[in-house]
């Protein structure tokens, strides 16, 4: 995808792989305080295999198809989603804010000041604006990532290339690219093993440039109730819907 604003530019790399719903209960101050250790936690307890280059799809076992399911049990599970976020791109700058999300498709991150940015998924379209600027950049939803992750059928092993799978006592480790060669980008997922149902911790997408962008979540309410009218997207320039 081609943002072009430079106000654009710092969220562009979520854009392209993120995933915006998660259901880690930990506080966003713990989020941030595992940074460091969670970066690492493709360590010593991981047992992994691992594609060469990043991009292509290995051939999964039993155990490593069987990771792959549970993680779409997981998803599917989901109604609704909504907490804090703490982001960090590759040039190390941090944003927060919070987010909300009701599948299937829809989501929104609302960046905190001085930050005016928001992004909004409708189901169809995805929009980055800049409310202070009074500019917006938008593609369709199917052409980036979050269409196999948002989908009202979530299958990864249907519609992705999984390019990564690790596992540890307490965690797991998915990496993943949509099978589309139109949508750039992979994303990488940890997940808490701990949790009754698994709970998603964190994040990382790398762009089609080869830039990394972490986001980890905390706060997380699940299935409560969220007004639809916040989905909708309505041009920083213009107050009505369009």
């Amino acid at each position: 995808m081609g943002f072009m604003t430079r106000n654009t530019a710092v969220t562009s790399a979520l854009v392209v792989g993120c995933l915006v719903f998660s259901g880690l209960g930990g506080s966003v101050g713990a989020a941030e305080q595992e940074q460091k250790s969670s970066a690492n936690a493709a360590g010593s307890g991981w047992s992994a295999e691992v594609a060469s280059d990043g991009n292509s799809a290995i051939t999964l076992d039993e155990n490593q198809t069987k990771t792959v399911e549970k993680i779409n049990t997981y998803f599917n599970g989901m109604k609704t989603l909504q907490g804090r976020f703490v982001q960090t791109a590759a040039d190390g700058e941090v944003m927060k804010g919070k987010f909300m999300m009701k599948r299937p498709g829809m989501f929104r991150f609302d960046y905190a000041r001085p930050s005016m940015q928001v992004i909004i998924s409708d189901g169809t379209y995805l929009a980055i604006q800049d409310h202070d600027l009074k500019n917006e950049d938008r593609v369709a939803l199917d052409q980036t990532p979050f269409r196999v992750l948002l989908r009202d059928d979530v299958d990864l092993l249907r519609d992705s290339l999984i390019t990564e799978v690790q596992e540890n006592d307490t965690s797991l480790l998915l990496a993943l690219r949509d099978k589309s060669p139109d949508t750039p980008g992979r994303i990488r997922l940890v997940l808490d093993k701990a949790a009754e149902n698994l709970e998603l911790k964190e994040w990382v997408t790398t762009d089609a440039q080869g830039l990394d962008t972490r986001v980890e979540v905390g706060n997380v309410e699940k299935d409560t109730e969220i007004d639809a009218s916040l989905f909708v997207i309505t041009s920083p320039k213009n107050p009505f819907p369009q």
